[in-house]
């Protein structure tokens, strides 16, 4: 089992983690949780994995569980129905094969199917139902994923969803041409992309379903909230960074926040990895400054209505969960066979993953 029975740090401090990794205000200011359907939400992936054909059974069987994806998510998302909660772990592992896919296309060169893939997943995210028996595995999953995601919140989350959504797709177009034409991008032109790519607005969206509240935009949009929800995402996608430098150098990745400091910025790999660090710390203390804001503007909006308290929990309960996302993205890093290059018999070609496109040999 990779995840943890009871919020404590104790079963997290038995895992190595490097010292050029280890962030102790992390290990000490953020206790861990998981939600309590954990165990059977692991199970049920991996078979929703296997059913839906979006990795081979033998992969399933031997990396799945070792993958971590559930665990992520159940650390994430806490006080969400066992129903949402187990459509977000499909939709985040789905995720996680779809940039697998997407790299693949781009280390054995298929231009062709990745446009193929990338106007499909645009029409199912519009109209999923009509996309359920599609003939690509992925095209299928994501559909399948979508008619969950969308019958929980009121028809104008699922289009905000899907707005946001559309941009992430676009965001791998743009990876996929920077990466085939060797484009490393400046550090800011990364760090805008980035914010698509880790998919910001997709995680912070899920919140709600979580809650089982949709945000008014007033909320929502409101600037403490958002800087709580962007800081949050930030660390993870910059840790993500950190701690996956060696696998994408090795793969010969050109979007990292690393790689474009070395290119752009002129410094050194030492040097990259310490300013990436600094960033993600300053991250840490500048979210614990929102998050005490945003908690704040939540009690705020408690009027004595009964709308007020409603949206109040709500917001609150987003906040927590955002707080959550740091120990969770922190631990799976450390716990995930995705990231674990150096037990790969090739360290640019992930064991997990199916190199062959959708019918293609």
């Amino acid at each position: 089992m990779h995840a943890f029975s009871h919020s404590t740090t104790a079963t997290s401090a038995a895992i190595a983690v490097p010292p050029s990794l280890a962030l102790p205000v992390i290990e000490a200011a953020f206790p861990r949780q998981l939600h309590p359907y954990w165990p059977r939400l692991q199970e049920k992936t991996r078979t929703w994995l296997r059913d839906k054909r979006l990795m081979p059974a033998d992969k399933v069987e031997e990396y799945a569980d070792g993958l971590c994806y559930t665990d992520l998510m159940a650390g994430y998302y806490i006080g969400a129905t066992d129903e949402v909660m187990q459509a977000i772990a499909d939709y985040s592992a789905w995720f996680f094969v779809w940039d697998d896919r997407h790299d693949r296309d781009i280390v054995h060169g298929r231009p062709v199917a990745w446009r193929r893939l990338r106007f499909r997943l645009h029409a199912a995210l519009d109209s999923p139902e009509d996309h359920l028996h599609h003939e690509d595995p992925l095209v299928a999953g994501f559909a399948d994923s979508m008619v969950r995601l969308y019958a929980f919140l009121p028809g104008t989350w699922n289009t905000r969803f899907a707005r946001h959504f559309h941009a992430v797709i676009e965001a791998y177009d743009q990876e996929f041409h920077n990466r085939t034409e060797g484009i490393v991008p400046t550090v800011e032109e990364y760090l805008a992309l980035r914010r698509l790519t880790f998919a910001h607005w997709i995680w912070t969206d899920l919140l709600e379903q979580s809650a089982g509240h949709e945000l008014p935009d007033a909320v929502r949009k409101h600037p403490v909230y958002r800087r709580a929800a962007l800081l949050s995402q930030e660390f993870a996608a910059w840790y993500n960074d950190l701690c996956s430098l060696p696998k994408e150098i090795a793969g010969d990745e050109v979007h990292n926040l690393g790689i474009s400091l070395i290119k752009h910025d002129g410094l050194t790999l030492e040097e990259a990895v310490a300013e990436v660090r600094r960033r993600i710390e300053e991250c840490i203390s500048e979210f614990l400054v929102a998050e005490r804001d945003a908690l704040q503007f939540a009690d705020d909006l408690a009027d004595g209505t009964l709308h007020g308290k409603e949206l109040s929990a709500a917001v609150r309960a987003c906040v927590c969960n955002m707080r959550n996302w740091f120990s969770s993205v922190y631990w799976f890093h450390h716990e995930s066979g995705r990231y674990m290059v150096d037990s790969w018999d090739d360290r640019s070609t992930p064991p997990y993953v199916n190199n062959e496109a959708a019918g293609e040999k």
